[in-house]
């Protein structure tokens, strides 16, 4: 205490006669030169139970190894009145144990879950002091640099991986002062020694997994590649002759039995450090090979020519230019300018990796933008609002094997997974479950994917193009939509406009599909009559693009011949009458939904079953969103209930 008095006052070394420890007053300068305050009375304030489950998420090896190990220590310390915890390389503490008398007054300090124990935060300390020095650290009362924790005793072991050495984490016993034993470094020690033999188990048999996948690669490989065999952590465990000197021809530089690892080579949270380092310089991507089980990806292979070609080597003879792709946009049909720029805009983003969000009614084609927005890679398409929840989960996450009863033998990779390196298209995004949006967004900030029943990370990277008919800042302020994944969807917004908007347009979509339609079925490419696309013209569409088109291939496969007429088109088309537009004015996705279900109501003449089928939903889906717009079928016909034409199986 004379010695941290001496500090406060300005004298780095204590008092004559002070017996403070070298460790110690090594700790001191650094919290001095960090800026430490001394006075603190506790840790900062716990993450968020998102950003602790990220923690733990990056650290599921870590975890898995230490918890019997936890389990076992805890029943000797809670007779000990102390806890024990664990840590990870940032300090933050992930799991805390022990006698619950000493978890509570963890607390107090927030010695506990999600908490940083970094010196730079917490002063001089047991978790922080052994991260920085790398060793057992014991420190005991007032030794602590920070005046609220002088009242603890803690003893801290770090934990390394048993391969490479690197450490992992940290396992820290504590307790009030009046705990103090010194055996408690001991069983820190211990205990750090027990995980790191488990981890040295499951990477064992997770190495012998990688070479039994990489063997048949190894024994194909020819005289005149070196192979290198790489873990999940980047780490070399096996090299055929060739390796050394294809990695001097390549310039690498490397000593081959000296090469701890390839950090750009590490699959996710197992590295250490800063996530996702680049390829070292010599080393070219075509090189590289992943190592799969399934879909899961175990290690790395590197084929490396024994004479690589230089980087800007002239070629003998130009290549003929490859010929351009064709323009997915070209198939938009539209007189409406409106329209046209918005195909100019979503031409120029179609090359970007940005996300895009479409936004428009049923029926407008978003799935066309969409793959016109897509570029390269696989496309992978998925409606959210199809499917039940757990269906949905497991067709965007994918399962492990016996995740729940009737899984796929071998389990099975989700949409995420199978548009790497492509294309991820969610439709009606705006109808995925909350719960479900938050592992969504965990996978685009971490570009990591969990399968259901699955611990195991797998990097994914895709461009995401999501699309809704749903006001989503209106589901946001209704609590239904999380702000934070709207913003990462919507980095680029598009609204298509629905298909009685399009001035023009639903006479040149008629004809187009006409005779699509009739040179498809085999018949006389005739075209629309003018009275027939003068009924179209006056219909308000509510199914819009998909609704033109299945009447006008309805009206070929019934027709006896020639162009068709206004007579062979369905009665709510053909007999409609021109519909009432209210002036121009700005209107919400949700505005123009309610408007949709009124028009629609009014064409079929209030049979709802005629309504549901024209807007491609369910009878029970339309009765839903009537009740959600406060909507009654005679408020939108404008009649009472004695409305003649009503099929009375809807009453």
């Amino acid at each position: 205490m004379q010695a941290w008095e001496s500090v406060l006052s300005g004298t780095i070394a204590g008092p004559p006669g002070t017996a403070l420890r070298a460790l110690i007053e090594g700790s001191w300068q650094r919290c001095l030169q960090a800026d430490v305050n001394p006075r603190a009375s506790r840790g900062p304030e716990p993450l968020s139970e998102d950003e602790l489950f990220l923690h733990r998420e990056r650290q599921r090896d870590l975890l898995g190894a230490s918890q019997p190990v936890l389990a076992q220590a805890c029943e000797t310390l809670a007779e000990l009145g102390t806890l024990i915890a664990l840590s990870d390389t940032r300090s933050v503490i992930l799991n805390a144990v022990g006698d619950p008398t000493a978890l509570e007054a963890g607390q107090a300090i927030h010695l506990m879950p999600g908490v940083d124990w970094s010196e730079a935060y917490c002063g001089t300390n047991a978790i922080g002091t052994a991260l920085i020095t790398g060793q057992a650290v014991q420190v005991h009362s007032t030794e602590h640099f920070c005046e609220g924790i002088k009242g603890w005793t803690c003893s801290a072991a770090v934990i390394r991986h048993p391969l490479d050495g690197d450490v992992v984490g940290v396992l820290d016993v504590s307790g009030l002062s009046r705990t103090y034993s010194r055996q408690h470094l001991a069983i820190a020690m211990t205990s750090a020694r027990h995980i790191e033999s488990r981890l040295r188990t499951a990477e064992m048999e997770r190495r012998y997994q990688l070479l039994d996948a990489a063997l048949a690669r190894f024994v194909a490989a020819g005289a005149d590649v070196g192979v290198i065999l790489l873990d999940h952590r980047g780490c070399p465990i096996k090299a055929n002759a060739q390796a050394q000197r294809a990695l001097d021809d390549a310039g690498a530089g490397i000593n081959l039995p000296r090469l701890q690892r390839i950090a750009g080579l590490a699959l996710g949270p197992h590295s250490p450090g800063v996530p996702g380092p680049a390829l070292p310089a010599w080393l070219r991507p075509e090189w590289v090979e992943s190592v799969l089980s399934g879909a899961e990806r175990l290690g790395s292979l590197l084929i490396l020519p024994r004479h690589p070609p230089a980087p800007c080597a002239p070629r003998a003879a130009p290549a003929a230019p490859a010929a351009p792709a064709p323009d997915p946009f070209n198939t938009v049909i539209t007189a409406d300018a409106a329209v046209g720029e918005l195909v100019e805009q979503a031409r120029r983003l179609r090359g970007s990796p940005v996300p895009v969000l479409l936004l428009g009614e049923t029926g407008v084609g978003k799935e066309l933008f969409a793959r016109g927005l897509h570029s390269h890679g696989p496309f992978m398409a998925l409606n959210c609002g199809g499917l039940s929840r757990e269906l949905l989960a497991s067709e965007l996450f994918g399962y492990a094997d016996g995740a729940f009863t009737g899984a796929r033998k071998g389990g099975m990779r989700g949409k995420i997974e199978a548009a790497e390196g492509g294309t991820l298209f969610l439709d009606e995004i705006g109808e995925m479950p909350l719960d479900m949006q938050s592992y969504l967004l965990r996978v685009l900030e971490e570009r990591e994917v969990y399968r259901l029943g699955e611990n195991v990370a797998r990097r994914v990277n895709f461009r995401l193009i999501a699309a809704t008919h749903r006001d989503l800042q209106a589901e946001i302020k209704a609590g239904r939509f999380r702000m934070d994944l709207y913003y990462r969807i919507a980095v680029v917004h598009l609204h298509i406009p629905a298909l009685r908007a399009r001035k023009g347009d639903v006479a040149l979509l008629a004809q187009a599909f006409a005779l699509r339609f009739q040179q498809e079925h085999g018949k006389e490419a005739a075209g629309m009559a003018p009275d027939a696309l003068a009924a179209l013209e006056a219909y308000p569409w509510p199914g819009n693009i998909r609704e033109l088109r299945n009447v006008i291939e309805s009206a070929v496969l019934l027709s006896s011949g020639g162009p068709l007429s206004r007579a062979m088109l369905p009665p709510e088309v053909g007999q409609a009458p021109a519909p009432t537009l209210a002036a121009p004015g700005p209107i919400t996705l949700v505005q123009g939904e309610e408007d949709l279900i009124r028009r629609s109501i009014v064409a079929s003449g209030g049979n709802l079953t005629q309504s549901a089928r024209s807007l491609h939903i369910a009878k029970s889906t339309l009765y839903a969103k009537m009740k959600r717009y406060g909507m009654s079928r005679e408020d939108a016909l404008g009649f009472g209930p004695e409305r003649p034409g009503i099929d009375p199986r809807d009453a």
